[in-house]
């Protein structure tokens, strides 16, 4: 079954390993013929949510503060799927990712109908250790809990922090593998 894809990336290095390892996977989504929509919230101006309540009540806007989120939400309404792609960084996501995380709470004031039913997490980190990744990975894993969205597998990237690191490694092969399986 063919899906809509979103895959948010989280560097603001535009030659940084998790936007490569951004571009292997969606190579291997459309490759599977998946529709990809990508939003790079590490180059982005997404301010952070004052809970103001105003969501969607502004010209159909989902933040009435006209940030780039606005641009953002209507690519997670049309999404079946959501993918993260992240450096890691003080073991969880990045500013810029979340704030974008966080503004998709206008989403629950707006009661928009979200169609996502799974969600992927991708990221990257200089570690070597497989424990720095514990903070970013429960956090995903209560969202994915709190949207109901199945989340089965994570597809963590150690040793990779000057860019094109990553090349070194078989990350941007599985990368490919696991979105031509999806």
């Amino acid at each position: 079954m063919k899906k809509n894809v979103l895959v948010l990336t989280g560097s603001p290095r535009s030659k940084g390993n998790s936007n490569t390892l951004a571009d292997a996977f969606i190579e291997g989504l459309q490759t599977a013929g998946h529709t990809v929509e990508r939003f790079d919230a590490g180059k982005k101006k997404i301010k952070g949510c004052i809970a103001c309540q105003k969501c969607y009540s502004k010209d159909g806007m989902a933040c009435i503060y006209g940030d780039d989120f606005n641009e953002l939400a209507p690519m997670i309404e049309r999404a079946d799927m959501f993918v993260l792609v992240t450096p890691l960084y003080w073991f969880t996501f990045p500013a810029q990712v979340k704030t974008a995380i966080d503004k998709m709470y206008a989403l629950m004031v707006g009661q928009r109908d979200l169609k996502i039913k799974s969600g992927l997490l991708m990221c990257c980190a200089e570690t070597d250790d497989m424990v720095d990744f514990e903070g970013i990975v429960r956090s995903w894993e209560l969202i994915s809990n709190y949207l109901k969205w199945e989340s089965p597998e994570l597809f963590l990237v150690p040793h990779v922090n000057e860019p094109g690191d990553i090349l070194k490694t078989d990350a941007l092969v599985r990368a490919k593998l696991l979105a031509e399986r999806i």
